[in-house]
């Protein structure tokens, strides 16, 4: 029977951050083993993110994630090197395009003030401003925008957590390719974890980072309740008969977004509320393309009235029903377990923040760099929320 000092169930990028981070920390020292049942991660939800970096939030801390997010990204190449061997995630700085009605005008500008205040580069750009700076896109129905001008893009998912994964190991981390089917409780302490093999691990403590499928069925076998569940998003890589022009990650006031993706253009919207339901199934919903996001596109540019879907997949949200704020701490009556999941859609980019956060609590008992007990479990037991407002 193995033993280590830290159990992760869970090894896509939340977890595998965690692992670097507690691996890399000098005061740390302990032994660090990730449970990953599918290290291909063919459907796991990280390959299949967005994979953006955003400061365009309207709580504080989300701001400070996604700034902290973007420092690391720079550093990430020399952070995670392996042998003299340079990271690569392909992190394009082309910022993010908030398109702004009159109606949602009052609190996205509340919002500027915060995210300027702590730091970030958000320009605002009223309806003259961006149609001069993108002249190919119709802008008589909105007010302005709201632009990214630092820190903000995107980059490959799967690299980013591939090289969280390869220094984590490089760095002693053990990686094992299993499956979590239970925990062993002793009062107030996880003190092991039981493997579908048949196998268990005795855990000095464990971190429930399982995802979109698997958290709230792993937090239950503590007796714990997560409002953490499977929510399905769709993306279609599209392309027209010309080159696309270059362009920001647009959010639309609708909620589709796009962003270019080589000669073509990724894109994607939220379904209505009534078409969400929970759900681990990977159909394509095709619907959203065609009564959606086309017609939002072909309505914001000529350029876009010819495109064509040339390949879509689905992949899943861990969606927090009561915030859509990820769920991040040790929980109350347990010595030693700890959840990072509920992050509905943002985990990607807010991995390098929960990692070292994470790595925080484990060693210190508290956080020395960004406090983010705003994300704690309690306000999940007291049923008070954390809201986004006025953000796609």
């Amino acid at each position: 029977m193995a033993r280590y000092d830290l159990v992760i169930i869970g090894g896509g990028c939340i977890g595998s951050a965690i692992a670097y981070f507690l691996a890399a920390e000098p005061g740390y020292g302990g032994t660090v083993a990730v449970v990953e049942r599918d290290p291909t991660y063919a459907t796991a939800s990280t390959p299949r993110a967005t994979g953006g970096i955003r400061q365009q939030f309207s709580t504080p801390e989300n701001v400070e994630i996604g700034l902290y997010g973007a420092q690391f990204f720079r550093e990430l190449p020399e952070r995670l090197a392996v042998d003299g061997e340079r990271a690569d995630i392909g992190f394009k700085e082309h910022g993010y395009l908030l398109l702004a009605t009159e109606g949602a005008l009052d609190i996205m500008r509340e919002n500027h003030a915060c995210q300027v205040a702590l730091g970030a580069e958000i320009r605002w750009l009223d309806r003259a401003a961006l149609a001069a700076r993108f002249p190919w896109l119709v802008v008589d129905d909105v007010a302005g925008a709201f632009f990214g001008a630092r820190n903000e893009g995107w980059y490959d998912p799967y690299s980013l957590l591939m090289a969280f994964r390869r220094k984590a190991r490089a760095l002693g981390v053990t990686y094992i390719q299993d499956e979590a089917s239970n925990l062993e409780l002793a009062g107030d302490r996880v003190t092991g974890v039981v493997l579908s093999s048949g196998s268990r691990i005795e855990a000095g403590a464990v971190v429930n980072a399982a995802g979109a499928r698997d958290a709230a069925r792993v937090a239950r076998w503590a007796g714990v309740l997560l409002p953490v569940e499977p929510r399905k998003r769709c993306a279609f890589l599209v392309k027209g008969p010309q080159p696309l022009p270059p362009s920001p990650l647009r959010f639309e006031p609708n909620g589709v977004w796009s962003r270019p993706e080589g000669q073509g253009l990724l894109c994607g919207a939220t379904p209505e509320l009534e078409h969400d339901p929970a759900r681990t199934d990977f159909d394509v919903d095709h619907y959203l393309f065609e009564d959606v996001i086309w017609p939002t596109l072909a309505g914001r540019s000529k350029v876009f009235e010819a495109l064509k879907v040339e390949r879509s997949y689905a992949g899943h949200y861990d969606y927090n029903t009561l915030d859509q704020n990820a769920i991040i701490g040790r929980w109350p009556g347990f010595a030693n377990f700890y959840v990072a999941t509920g992050y509905s859609g943002h985990g990607v980019m807010q991995s390098p923040a929960s990692g070292r956060a994470m790595m925080e609590l484990v060693v210190h008992g508290g956080y020395r760099t960004l406090d983010l007990s705003r994300f704690g479990v309690e306000r999940i037991l007291k049923g008070e929320p954390v809201l986004e407002t006025g953000i796609y």
